[in-house]
């Protein structure tokens, strides 16, 4: 695994984490019905911990000697509360898959200290997408 490689796949992350700050604000903004208070605050919740990811990537990018992209991954439309939850636990297994993937190219580079922080969130994403489970699994029609 080269430096370089490994820095765009770091922005290609860092794109996905932008994407998902903005997918769960509109979510937010977008639930409605008798669960919007909790939809609302399960949305708003997750910001913080992809503003962490998105801080820590783009840092790494910097310190390799990249440079962090600014431009989101683009965001699924959704109308109904369950086509929201649905992209989030689509965009939170694919975060898991991608974490995965990148720890293993650290390893590879001889990363050591980002394999560890890129492992913590796989742990992080697969928790949110066990949480969104969880709340898709009897979701009326």
């Amino acid at each position: 695994m080269d430096k370089q490689t490994l820095i765009n796949n770091l922005n290609q992350d860092l794109a996905g984490e932008l994407g998902a700050i903005i997918q769960y604000l509109t979510y937010a903004a977008k639930a409605n019905g008798p669960f919007r208070p909790q939809l609302s605050a399960f949305f708003m919740e997750e910001v913080a911990d992809e503003q962490l990811h998105a801080q820590f990537l783009a840092n790494k990018i910097v310190a390799m000697g990249g440079e962090p992209v600014t431009t989101p991954r683009p965001v699924p439309a959704a109308k109904t509360n369950k086509e929201m939850l649905q992209a989030i636990y689509a965009a939170e297994r694919q975060a898991t898959a991608d974490y995965t993937q990148r720890a293993k190219e650290a390893e590879e580079y001889g990363d050591k200290g980002l394999m560890v922080q890129l492992e913590d969130m796989v742990r992080d994403e697969s928790g949110h997408s066990e949480e969104t489970a969880r709340i898709l699994e009897n979701w009326p029609l």
